[in-house]
């Protein structure tokens, strides 16, 4: 039987998203189900001054209206921590309708519950409500002169401020300086399905469906702030149409789901429209980055400054940490990186696909773009020169790394070799054709706590195995499958993976790339734990043809115990199992990650590539190739690993050109929000992608050495796109996204 693992397997899950057989959490259909919609503030700051439901409660449909005058309070606020903690983990630590207060505008400040979604709808616009407006701070322009330096972000994970060596006087001594200043757009996720939540009480015993990337973390935090115990909250998530982030931490239209139910006493559907979207579930911040680079006249780096300035909410600390790897991409002795925040009428910012590495890298990448045209090395030359053999940030050595072979692999494919780097000189009819490149780096999450997972045998031959994760569209069905029918020694169509319910052994949420090696790592884990107990129980049975064997010597293939030198001697799991009555047995394996003190840097690593043609007359942009190669460790499923690094190269494409949030100031409300004016690549934007993975033993990280590829196919794409632009038009664009106005 050839392994499972390292197969290209279709998606066990295809057939019912395809047919439509697989419900969403907003598809779920209960007997006397109500719906709720959400009314959000129209102003950033302030209070209400009043607020009229009389016209709303009396249209037909209308079970209630919920606001901060008669709603339940919440029993407490559990403070903000990132959702791969494995606690509860609220998005922000401001929970809305406990006051009259307004902090940012959208809100929520009334839920509506009527009997039909349309009828909700229709009675939200009936509310009349009056604010007394007080001045508000919703832009980084605005608030630039109020900044200050936090201690620590991130939910307390990360100092606010980092160094190595002296800074000053290498950049001082060194023979060049490449000052830069980055601006960044602020970003809103969008996925494919808005958040949504269906909450129905059975007594004291809640049960929720909700559009999660965190089953457990929604699990405790609804627990938490409802002042119940985790063992009456349930949460059951079986398909998820997209996350990148604003699904990972637990915003309060959760809860608000939960409340409403309870105050209806009937089940409640809570839907966020796609404008509600903007203004719900977080973003990635508007931000300026300045990188400061020294070297010496052959490359090699003295001194890097990295500094970091954008706006966060009026209650939390949060900055995504885009200083984080860029710290130790390169050897470089001198290093100083700083956070400033600056307090805004906006929702706490959150995670979002690669957060932190796709702006910082971004930053670093082009700079090291333009100190290898200042020193006139090969840009794929001076990464070289400046390669980081261990961890420039504590000396450590990498668990695995793989750049160089991602470089070298990158270069042969795209071509890189015999690149003419003079800006301006290739032409095709009125395009200016431009090549670029640059490094990926994300790390390996390490934050979570023990997880678990349960695996049973049944005498046919089959296998059940239970974790309660959730897939959101990544294929982790499908990679668990592999790894169970591998760890068991059974087929493939011989396994079930069940997952997405807080009533089976619970795991973290599958962020940070960490849901592949936190899930394979304990399903591993519990898998082998039950083959080696069906393999004991045939040692010591009189009757096994395995009786007092070495169980060193024993293999597991399609089902069948037998010995490595003599695979005549032996039997089925079924044969075994049914000698001793048995229909049936099970095992729970657990895996604790390795201590974040670990002596090893760890990361997974990359290079991208771009051709770009450029219409300087037009101020267009087409991206016409992107390669990029990766070393994520031991590879599970190519197939699915593969269209997960696409995602994000293509999602880099529109970070490098199309994906911006622009705040009306004035009113303090997101101006493009929607997918009419928000603009994400299409169809018609994609290039040629090529994806290539070079795979890397890693005894660290986790038993099967996966180091995760979720999001580090969007590190690096948008800089080498970046500075495919410069080669073609010989002009920095130092801005995200890259607009027309920009080119012309």
């Amino acid at each position: 039987m050839s392994p499972a693992i390292g197969r290209s397997v279709d998606r066990v899950d295809g057939r019912a998203k395809v047919t439509g057989a697989g419900r969403y959490s907003a598809e779920i259909a209960l007997d006397t189900m109500a719906y709720a919609v959400l009314v959000g503030a129209h102003v950033p700051s302030g209070r209400i001054s009043m607020i009229n439901t009389s016209n709303a409660e009396q249209a037909e449909g209308v079970l209630a209206i919920l606001t901060h005058r008669n709603i339940e309070r919440i029993a407490a606020q559990p403070p903000l921590l990132p959702s791969l903690l494995g606690q509860s983990a609220p998005g922000e630590t401001f929970f809305p309708m406990q006051d009259d207060i307004v902090q940012y505008a959208g809100q929520p400040v009334a839920v509506v519950i009527a009997d039909t979604l349309e009828r909700a709808q229709h009675a939200a616009t009936l509310i009349q409500i009056s604010y007394e407006e007080t001045p508000s701070i919703t832009t980084l322009d605005q608030g630039r002169n109020h900044a200050y330096e936090p201690e620590r972000i991130f939910g307390g994970l990360i100092p606010g401020r980092v160094a190595r060596g002296n800074v000053e006087a290498s950049l001082a001594e060194a023979d060049v300086r490449i000052g830069v200043t980055y601006r960044f757009a602020a970003n809103h996720h969008n996925p494919i399905e808005p958040s949504a939540t269906t909450a129905v009480w059975d007594g004291d015993q809640l049960t929720l469906y909700d559009s999660t990337q965190g089953i457990t973390a929604t699990q405790l935090t609804v627990a938490a702030l409802l002042g119940l115990s985790p063992s009456k909250v349930r949460v059951i998530t079986h398909f998820i149409g997209g996350g990148f982030g604003c699904k990972a931490m637990i915003w309060p239209h959760v809860t608000l789901a939960a409340l409403a139910a309870r105050h209806v006493g009937r089940p409640v559907k809570l839907a966020l429209s796609r404008e509600q979207m903007f203004s719900s579930c977080g973003h990635r911040e508007e931000q300026l980055q300045q990188v400061v680079l020294g070297a010496n006249r052959d490359g090699h780096l003295a001194a890097f400054r990295h500094h970091k300035l954008s706006p966060t909410s009026p209650f939390d600390d949060w900055a995504e940490p885009s200083l984080g790897m860029s710290a130790q991409l390169y050897t470089c002795p001198n290093y100083e990186g700083i956070y400033r925040l600056i307090r805004t009428n906006t929702m706490t910012p959150t995670f979002m696909r690669g957060p932190g590495e796709t702006t910082g890298m971004f930053a670093l990448e082009c700079a090291m773009d333009e100190l290898a045209y200042e020193l006139g090395l090969d840009p794929l030359e001076l990464r070289l020169r400046n390669h980081a053999d261990v961890d420039p940030a504590t000396g450590n050595p990498w668990s695995s790394k793989g750049l160089k072979e991602c470089y070298q692999r990158g270069a042969e494919l795209f071509g890189w070799q015999g690149r003419n780097p003079i800006p301006r000189t290739l032409r095709d009819g009125n395009w200016l054709i431009g090549t670029g490149m640059a490094t990926a780096v994300y790390p390996v999450a390490l934050f979570m706590p023990t997880q678990r997972a349960r695996a049973r045998l049944y005498a046919d031959g089959s296998a059940v195995i239970q974790a309660g994760t959730q897939d959101f569209g990544i294929g982790m069905a499908t990679v668990m499958t592999q790894v169970a029918a591998d760890g068991l020694g059974v087929p493939l169509n011989c396994v079930r993976f069940e997952y997405g319910d807080t009533e089976l052994p619970n795991s973290s949420a599958a962020v940070g790339s960490s849901g592949a090696g936190m899930v394979s790592a304990v399903v591993h884990n519990a898998v082998t734990a039950l083959r080696d107990q069906v393999i004991a129980l045939a040692l010591a049975d009189e009757r096994s043809p395995l009786y007092h064997a070495d169980p060193a010597s024993v293999v597991v293939s399609d089902g069948r115990m037998m010995l490595r030198d003599r695979p005549n001697r032996g039997e089925t799991y079924g044969e075994l199992l049914l000698r001793h009555h048995l229909q049936d047995t099970e095992a729970l394996g657990s895996w604790t990650p390795p201590p974040l003190n670990t002596p090893y840097g760890l990361a997974t690593f990359g290079a991208q590539f771009a051709e770009v043609a450029v219409d300087a007359d037009l101020g267009l942009v087409r991206v016409r190739r992107l390669v990029g190669v990766f070393a994520p460790g031991r590879v599970l499923n190519p197939k699915t690993a593969r269209s997960q690094l696409m995602g994000g190269m293509l999602w880099g494409l529109g970070q490098a050109l199309l994906e911006g949030t622009s705040m009306d100031s004035q009113r303090g409300r997101w101006a493009n929000a929607s997918l009419g004016e928000y603009l994400v690549a299409v169809n018609a934007d994609a290039p040629d992608v090529e994806v290539d993975l070079i795979e890397v033993h890693d005894e660290i990280v986790n038993p099967l050495g996966v180091k995760g590829c979720g999001e580090i196919g969007q590190v690096g794409a948008a800089a080498a796109i970046a500075n495919a632009v410069f080669h073609a038009i010989g002009r920095r664009i130092h801005e995200l996204p890259i607009r027309i106005e920009h080119l012309l």
